[in-house]
Order: C-alpha cells, then structure tokens, then sequence
C-alpha cells in the first residue's frame, strides 16, 4: 500500500506547480521586450541573451540533479534489498524524486524572472 503524502511534500509540489505556471505571463511580460530588441540595431540583445542563458543553465541544473537523485537510488538498490524493502529504482519513487529535482531548477527560474519582469512593468 502506497505512502500516504505528507503536508511538506504537498506544499512542495504545491509551490513546484504555483512557479511553473507562471510561464504563460513570463513569456507574455517579456515578448515585448523581445520584439523591440529585434527591432533595434543594438548588437547587446540582454534580454535575449538572458532568456537563452537562463533555460539553459536551468536545463543543465535539472539534468543533473535528475541523475544525482537516480546514483543515489542506484547506491541505495541493495541496502534497500537486504532491509526487506521494494528499491525505489523499482516502485517508482526514484522517478518521482528524478522529475521533481529536474524540474525545480525551472521553476526557480519562472518565479524570479516573473518577480524580475513584475517590476518593470
């Protein structure tokens, strides 16, 4: 029988989905400023050049803390055998903690680059 969630994992998945949906106004808030960038003649494209950078490094960020949390089921797998317990490789928490740390580094950076863009306006 599955693991009831406790509150602290539902307040983070609550504050995880709150961050990721706040894409749609990012990208509203900041087409604008795209488009008047590609309008201008100046070659210093900030704007631009942050919206690349950050996806970027926030995908990088995921990746890596996906595969940090899948070593650690991995070195986990026996330990868990031996104590008579199901590996989380195996029941599917080690996925959900892989999604979950992939996806907190873009959630991160939707929050700061709508509080950053807020301001703006």
């Amino acid at each position: 029988m599955p693991a009831k969630p406790t509150a602290r994992k539902i307040r983070a998945a609550a504050s995880l989905t709150g961050n990721l949906m706040l894409a749609p106004a990012v990208i509203a808030m900041r087409m604008p400023m795209l488009a008047a960038e590609a309008q201008s003649s100046n070659p210093y494209r900030v704007e631009t050049t942050r919206a690349v950078t950050e996806k970027m490094s926030a995908m990088v960020e995921g990746a890596l803390a996906a595969q940090l949390a899948f070593t650690q089921a991995a070195i986990q797998f026996w330990p868990e055998v031996w104590s008579g317990r199901t590996p989380s490789l195996i029941n599917g928490v080690a996925a959900d903690r892989a999604l979950r740390a992939a996806l907190k580094p873009s959630g991160t950076a939707v929050r700061s680059n709508h509080r950053r863009l807020s301001r703006s306006i």
